[in-house]
């Protein structure tokens, strides 16, 4: 079987971006994204929470319908219903953001913690590349990012 990881990126960042840090992150990100792109990476993997996975969805999309043809955008969620705590305008974006995806992985049959921490371990194991917004050391996108320094992936993180 073909080993995609090495032409594979996944992505991990807070749910909550500060509104006048969010262009100067997403403008790193899109430069490092196009990138990877320029070098051969196809795959991006995104694990669809409010916040960073959100926004990158949506840079990931405009570029595969403006420059980038090639890449595949691949969701990877936690549970289904996972979406469930969300408001009405988070929970709307999602669906009009949801049929552009290539490829959509669910990685638990029911509601846990756990689930949330398999998504993030399942894109990290398929990917060489990591873009990340981590601006702590605790929580989710702090786990994940680890899990990526310990499997090796090649690192970026939008903070700085």
């Amino acid at each position: 079987m073909l080993d995609l990881r090495p032409r594979t990126c996944c992505f991990t960042g807070h749910r909550i971006i500060p509104d006048k840090d969010l262009p100067r992150i997403m403008d790193r990100a899109e430069q490092t994204v196009r990138q990877l792109i320029e070098q051969g990476i196809v795959f991006f993997g995104v694990g669809g929470a409010i916040g960073y996975d959100t926004e990158v969805a949506k840079l990931l999309f405009r570029l595969r319908a403006t420059d980038y043809p090639q890449i595949k955008v691949i969701l990877v969620y936690p549970f289904e219903g996972f979406t469930s705590r969300w408001n009405d305008k988070q929970r709307a974006e999602y669906a009009r953001l949801l049929p552009q995806y290539d490829k959509a992985v669910c990685v638990a049959q029911r509601a846990s913690r756990e689930a949330y921490l398999t998504r993030d371990r399942h894109l990290v194991d398929g990917s060489a590349y990591c873009i990340a917004y981590c601006t702590r050391d605790s929580g989710g996108a702090a786990y994940t990012l680890r899990y990526a320094k310990q499997y090796g992936l090649e690192i970026y993180n939008m903070t700085g």
